[in-house]
């Protein structure tokens, strides 16, 4: 190939789609920037595009790292491109000269520094020569007219805390190059089934940034792959490459960010550093009201954002609601290591914290209404920034009180949206932290007992509501009284004392008549204290906290409201609205993220599908339902004998109803599927129509009927021919119907089928 290009040393590994994608780029666009951070690989990318892409006149590499005079870069073209200077002229003039004529490509690499001279002659020699294309590398677009501009983005890593196999890491191709770079340096480096988990995590720490990962492998030299991820905590100091081949800001991590941070302006490197207290992504909101003050106007951020966007710094996050952003780890960490040095450190970290309790506390205000769904979806976005607030305020004694009262705010996300085991984990560290004597204390210890009972561990339940109806009566804390009292009767309700639980929610009801709140959820549980141990008033009493829900466009008590009257539909017998019921309740929690309420509603389901024979539907919702409880970390028993009783019924009852064979593959279908799945499956009514049951006449024509009795008696395809007399291929035929229309693979599974006595 005509041109300049280096060779590559080492193997290159991924970013075929990338490969594809700037080769289409160049076919019709004249310039393309590759941008990205600082050690994303744009270099590479460029120069592999480069040696894949044939040009007649050339392909020639321009490296502008070297380069610090901006009227120089003209004369850095000419250097690579072989002409030799003889003449007054101007570079330009000389270099449009040169390649008028030519279908050439030049590459332009590490333009970041030199953006507005390396733009100015990029549009200069593009408008004089019709055939040369352009392709540069930069942080940063050039931003010129006629600009195709292409982020590169880091190497694709498995999700964090996701199981993989030795095998499956190959798929990926962050691990695949830390792998490759292992084995240069030791050639004997084998990935053990143990060590998947520490090569993910290792190039999760990393971003999936190729510098990053190159610099770590060297490392591999004397460390094993665990070695390495416990020493990541310190990576600028760990990542330092002595590799002279190596340009100076390549030779370590931090001098490769330390040249980003050096191009940016006073004001953009202060908003970086503030930024770097956030945890994942952040909103616009949150960026104005944690890092703005007198020396950064509010009015300012978004400029400055948008200047970090630019410069591959910040990267914009799609969203459905508000723009989001978010930093790369290793770039927030290196804001981190500047705010400090700036001294911020615990300003701004307590500017985040009072920022995501204002949010909290706002969310907690305004479950009452209709946008309970939105307001949880909002902290669910959140939830890595709760969890930074959390963590510095029961680690910072001053602020000890605000993790209490963060706690207390989040009760909703732990408890209606899926994050129980965070609850309790940060529960009981803000009461271990805290000050006893802290008024924050007294909510947070109902809160507290609330996620322990979900879970399952009435004894500290019951040990924190003591505490905190103690404490909030001798300040006169009303509401935390009557949530404690509630929960007593929640306590009392999973243990089995329905008749106590249910004189302890008629009192909270008739002493705390202004909480509305308190009231649905209250109410809620009465109705299934109701029908399982009491007078039928359930009903009543299911409709009535449905009526103050929809009075107020709450959703989440309703749909356990509609659970508890499916309960009670469901035990006298009435499975037609029972289906309707808890229907109407999981529709509703589809907008909600409740694991707890959904594997309630969908245990009620299999409990309704056993009992009108529809086994199969029955057998798969129990394999589902148990993989939901472990996903929660809970499970049926939790909630009391009275629903821990119909589980069992339902298992037996199933077991029995079907083949071993069909019972095994139907749970291990619903133990296979994602909460997703689970719910759009459970939804979908016209399944149970489908439901093979000896009463189904639909299921089985008349003529598979008979076919199938006579399998049940034992004799062959040949002897059911000649007793129906067909032929034996007819009956062939027709066994093969059968087979398929009940899901089973034998005859003796059709067989055990017709034995079962109709229901």
């Amino acid at each position: 190939m005509v041109g300049n290009m280096p060779f590559a040393i080492t193997s290159f590994v991924g970013r075929e789609r990338d490969i594809r994608e700037v080769r289409k780029l160049l076919t019709t666009a004249r310039l393309v920037t590759l941008t990205g951070v600082g050690g994303v690989g744009k270099t590479r990318l460029a120069t592999e595009v480069a040696a894949a892409t044939p040009f007649p006149d050339g392909v020639w590499f321009v490296d502008l790292a070297c380069v610090s005079n901006p009227a120089l870069v003209a004369q850095a073209v000419m250097t690579s491109l072989g002409i030799i200077d003889m003449s007054n002229r101007t570079a330009e003039s000389q270099l449009v000269d040169h390649l008028a004529d030519l279908d050439a490509l030049i590459v332009l690499d590490n333009c970041e520094h030199l953006v507005e001279s390396t733009g100015a002659l990029c549009e200069h020699l593009l408008k004089s020569c019709a055939e040369l294309r352009i392709l540069a590398t930069s942080r940063e677009a050039l931003r010129i007219v006629g600009e195709h501009v292409y982020p590169v983005l880091p190497l694709s890593i498995p999700d964090s805390g996701t199981t993989i196999t030795p095998t499956a890491l190959t798929a990926f191709e962050a691990p695949t190059l830390l792998l490759e770079r292992a084995r240069a340096v030791r050639p004997e480096f084998t990935v053990t089934e143990g060590e998947t988990e520490a090569v993910a995590r290792v190039c999760y720490r990393l971003d999936g940034i190729p510098l990053a990962i190159e610099l770590a492998a060297s490392r591999l030299r004397s460390l094993t792959m665990s070695g390495l991820l416990e020493r990541l905590d310190d990576r600028f100091t760990l990542l330092d490459f002595d590799s002279r081949a190596a340009v100076p800001r390549q030779r370590t991590l931090r001098a490769l960010i330390d040249w980003s941070y050096e191009l940016s302006g006073p004001a953009e490197q202060l908003l970086w550093a503030r930024l770097s207290v956030f945890a994942g992504e952040f909103t616009l909101a949150a960026a104005e009201g944690v890092c703005s003050g007198p020396d950064l106007p509010r009015e300012q951020i978004l400029d400055l954002i948008d200047h970090l966007i630019t410069q591959s710094i910040l990267t914009f996050a799609p969203s459905d609601g508000p723009p989001r952003y978010r930093m790369l780890e290793t770039i927030r960490e290196y804001g981190g290591h500047r705010l400090t040095e700036l001294g911020e450190t615990d300003v701004r970290r307590e500017r985040h914290c009072d920022y995501y309790l204002a949010l909290a506390e706002r969310s907690a205000e305004e479950w009452n209404g209709p946008g309970q769904a939105a307001s949880l979806a909002e902290l669910r976005r959140e939830h890595d920034n709760l969890r930074a607030a959390l963590d510095w305020a029961t680690n910072e004694p001053t602020a000890a009180h605000k993790g209490l009262a963060l706690v207390t705010a989040l009760r909703y996300h732990w408890c209606a949206d899926g994050f129980l085991s965070d609850g309790r984990q940060w529960a009981e560290r803000a009461l271990r932290c805290g000050d006893p004597d802290s008024p924050e204390r007294i909510p947070a210890l109902w809160v507290a007992a609330w996620v322990m009972l979900l879970q399952g561990d009435r004894d500290a339940a019951d040990q924190a509501l003591e505490e905190c109806i103690t404490r909030a009566v001798a300040v006169n804390d009303r509401r935390s009284t009557g949530w404690a009292s509630s929960l007593r009767g929640t306590s009392a309700r999973f243990r089995g004392h329905n008749a106590e639980s249910i004189v302890i929610y008629e009192r909270v009801l008739a002493d705390f008549p202004d909480d509305e709140s308190l009231t649905r959820f209250t109410l809620f549980q009465l109705a299934m204290s109701q029908a399982s141990d009491g007078p039928d008033t359930a009903p009543r009493t299911a409709r009535q906290t449905i009526a103050l829900a929809d009075a107020s466009g709450e959703q989440w008590s309703k749909s356990l409201a509609l659970w508890a009257l499916g309960f009670y539909q469901h035990t006298h017998g009435e499975n037609d609205e029972a289906v309707t019921s808890t229907y109407a309740a999981l529709q509703i929690q589809t907008a909600f993220n409740d694991r707890v309420a959904t594997s309630l509603m969908l245990e009620l389901l299999a409990w309704i599908a056993a009992a009108r024979g529809e086994y199969r539907r029955a057998a798969w919702l129990l394999g589902a339902i148990e993989s939901e409880w472990r996903r929660i970390g809970t499970s049926i028993t939790a909630f009391g004998p009275y629903l821990a009783q119909p589980h069992d019924a339902c298992e037996r009852t199933t077991a029995a109803a079907l083949p071993e064979s069909v019972l095994r593959a139907e749970r291990m279908r619903g133990e296979g599927l994602d909460h997703d799945q689970v719910m759009a499956r459970a939804l979908d009514n016209r399944e149970s129509a489908a439901e093979p049951t000896r009463q189904d006449d639909a299921v089985l024509t008349t003529r598979e009927l008979q076919v199938a009795e006579l399998v049940a008696e034992g004799l062959s395809n040949r002897q059911i021919a000649q007793r129906l007399v067909v032929s034996p291929r007819t009956v062939d035929r027709h066994l093969e119907n059968i087979l398929g229309k009940l899901g089973f693979a034998s005859r003796a599974q059709v067989a055990a089928w017709m034995a079962r006595p109709p229901q």
